[in-house]
């Protein structure tokens, strides 16, 4: 298997968007070829994220209608629908088909238009990506579950459901405080100074969750070029290795039993580590899915940087800021940035990329990190998927 490595990434703004899913996914991917030195031309396939086109504009065949709105021609062009993680699965076959030897240069990415949705339609078209038999029909949404993890995580760990709270609140408080800072986040300028007082006293969405626990629904597109290592040093002096890729799965919540303990997210970056040789103590910077505030401390504790139970005390003390021990979600994240779910894992990538090659907009730059991951969960941890990304190249 070759060395594989990402020469040019992009998302547009979040929002709510006057474009259509063609059009945020053509802005993201001709910006992120341009960085790239390369042109369509060289282009060899097309792996697109999205998942809700068809509700959203009555649109499937995505992928290729969005390789042919920028110039593609008539090459393998394939849509992934992986919920929430979809961009991440696209960006994780990519780089095993380039790592194979099958092309040599892959655009992915991901599009979506859940804000244009509306509330009522994008909470029930979201609820999709849960198990239809014996959750929709409840009324349960994905606040609802993480609500419910929140109770689960306090019983399990002996925390008083307010105290817990209390710490949560810490996790929407630096990721708006950092999202208020990135100009393509979907909260730039906006709400960098919530307060503990003022995020428990949010209105509430799901007992105990409140307003400001929640992520939005978002417009966007995002795309990373992809192609080998031979290649990416031809073409910049910073080249940003992918080292490991991870993928689990996972059925309803009540197979689960216990999902502030996912297996299907330990088995994924377990999978994306090993394939890097590295282990949780080597990341320097982190993107992951923080939906909800309980769902960053569940990620965090999965993924084998905090023990069970202690994530969210951790990122109440600061160890999860810009210069704590994981600086996780630095971008903003999903609560401060935006969440548009097609294109979410790309982008995620995106961030990762900058931080590496220190390229985050002021305010949000870790200081010299070297290796970053990302994580992205796709509906009820039924599709999970993690990526580990170097300057280096990997280091069996």
């Amino acid at each position: 298997m070759r060395d594989v490595a990402i020469v040019g990434s992009s998302q547009t703004k979040f929002g709510k968007l006057p474009k259509s899913n063609v059009e945020l996914f053509a802005e993201a991917a001709i910006d992120a070829i341009n960085k790239s030195g390369l042109s369509q031309k060289d282009i060899e396939a097309l792996f697109l994220g999205t998942v809700f086109s068809d509700f959203e504009e009555g649109q499937v065949n995505m992928a290729g209608f969005g390789g042919a709105e920028i110039g593609l021609g008539n090459i393998p062009a394939t849509r992934f629908e992986g919920a929430c993680a979809s961009a991440t699965v696209a960006v994780r076959d990519a780089a095993m088909w380039v790592a194979s030897g099958q092309f040599d240069i892959v655009l992915a990415g991901g599009t979506e238009r859940a804000f244009t949705m509306g509330t009522p339609f994008a909470t029930r078209t979201f609820a999709m990506g849960g198990d239809a038999k014996y959750e929709a029909v409840t009324g349960n949404t994905f606040p609802g579950a993480f609500a419910m993890a929140a109770r689960l995580y306090a019983v399990n760990y002996d925390i008083p459901l307010d105290k817990l709270m209390e710490m949560l609140a810490s996790v929407t408080i630096k990721n708006h405080k950092y999202g208020a800072l990135n100009p393509l986040g979907q909260f730039y300028g906006k709400m960098g100074d919530l307060t503990v007082e003022k995020v428990l006293s949010g209105p509430r969405i799901a007992e105990p969750l409140g307003l400001y626990d929640c992520c939005p629904f978002s417009d966007g597109g995002s795309a990373v070029v992809i192609t080998t290592a031979e290649i990416a040093r031809e073409l910049t002096d910073t080249p940003v290795y992918i080292v490991g890729t991870g993928q689990g799965s996972a059925g309803a919540l009540f197979r689960q039993k216990d999902f502030t303990k996912p297996k299907s997210r330990v088995a994924s970056a377990r999978m994306a580590l090993k394939m890097a040789g590295l282990s949780p103590s080597d990341i320097d910077v982190i993107e992951l899915h923080d939906c909800f505030t309980p769902a960053e401390a569940i990620a965090l504790e999965a993924m084998g940087f905090y023990d069970w139970g202690t994530a969210a005390k951790a990122s109440d003390d600061g160890d999860t800021d810009i210069d704590g021990t994981y600086p996780t979600n630095i971008s903003g994240g999903l609560i401060g940035k935006g969440h548009p779910v097609g294109a979410t894992g790309a982008a995620q990538v995106h961030a990762i990329c900058e931080q590496l090659r220190g390229e985050m907009p002021q305010g949000m730059q870790v200081d010299g990190p070297e290796i970053g991951m990302t994580d992205t969960l796709g509906g009820d941890f039924g599709t999970i998927a993690h990526i580990v990304l170097s300057l280096s190249k990997r280091r069996k």
